[in-house]
């Protein structure tokens, strides 16, 4: 019986262990808003959310607006911006429940609100008409901009977008979003959040302890699991064709050849329902390619953006 009581006693211990080492608290505005604003980011107001973006403001220049990926930020276009603000106005934003946007007080994350902040911040920054390029589920939210306010949509850019359900999943169903996975709420140890950003980078090194830091960081500003979490649960995808084939807006389809999070074979799916888009795939690069190769990516985008035909 005693070995017994000892035994249950180190296993409890051990619960409690990595309980406290799992356990991650959230980390206070203050602090992040020091770390990851700068003197380019604005809070303004869009449909009563306090939303983070970055906006060079150039005077009478063609503009573009950058909408990054699930669990990111507008830091993920730092080296596309370096070069694009030199030619355009490049407006970024955090998205509703994710950088230092943080959540939405509504708890609504379903892709008509976001579509309709977006309207609402273009109309407050006096944009008629952009240029919109979306990553990943950036990229779902672009095209469906794109599709419902086609005279605001200058140009298309898709970057391994979401949209088409993978295997495995349906159409008008919401997603199951389990319970061992809602316990990121209380833990999420950053050696986790690596293992799950690994395969959206072809190349290991691209995801530097920095980028890890910075999405581990973004992640704990208070609220803002609950909101990914709620984001997760509220994405109900419907078949996107009808919608793809309303856009008019010429289209870039800009895909890395190891994406292994949206393989590239999805591309054909977009090529065969967007009435004027053309690929161009990139080689040994992953899911996101502003980040793991910002260079080889631009340069089609930049060639894109210039044409005028």
């Amino acid at each position: 019986m005693k070995w017994f009581v000892i035994a249950v006693l180190i296993l409890v211990i051990a619960i409690v262990a990595i309980a406290l080492w799992a356990w991650t608290p959230d980390i206070p505005r203050t602090i992040l808003e020091t770390k990851y604003a700068n003197q380019e980011s604005r809070f303004v107001e869009a449909n009563g959310v306090r939303l983070h973006i970055r906006d060079t403001d150039t005077k009478n220049a063609p503009a573009v607006l950058l909408l990054h990926g699930f669990g990111a930020s507008l830091h993920t276009w730092d080296e596309w911006v370096a070069t694009l603000k030199n030619s355009y106005r490049v407006v970024r934003i955090d998205l509703p429940g994710a950088g230092l946007t943080g959540p939405d007080p509504t708890g609504d994350y379903r892709d008509e609100r976001t579509l309709a902040i977006l309207n609402q911040l273009l109309e407050s920054l006096g944009i008629s008409k952009t240029s919109i390029v979306g990553n990943s589920v950036g990229g779902r939210i672009a095209w469906r901009f794109a599709a419902q306010f086609p005279t605001r949509v200058e140009k298309l850019v898709l970057v391994s977008p979401d949209g088409f359900a993978s295997p495995g999943f349906e159409y008008g169903k919401a997603p199951q979003v389990s319970g061992v996975f809602r316990l990121v709420r209380y833990a999420l140890p950053k050696s986790l959040l690596r293992m799950n950003l690994a395969p959206a980078y072809a190349n290991p090194e691209a995801l530097n302890a920095e980028r890890i830091t910075r999405y581990h960081s973004l992640l704990l500003l208070p609220g803002q699991r609950d909101a990914m979490l709620d984001r997760m649960a509220q994405t109900i995808l419907t078949d996107p064709v009808p919608q793809l084939q309303k856009i008019t807006a010429p289209t870039l389809l800009l895909w890395g050849e190891q994406d292994a999070l949206i393989p590239i074979v999805n591309a054909q799916d977009y090529l065969r329902a967007l009435p004027n888009a053309k690929l161009v795939t990139l080689t040994g690069v992953g899911h996101v390619p502003q980040e793991e190769a910002p260079a080889m990516s631009l340069a089609p985008l930049l060639a894109f953006l210039a044409n005028n035909s």
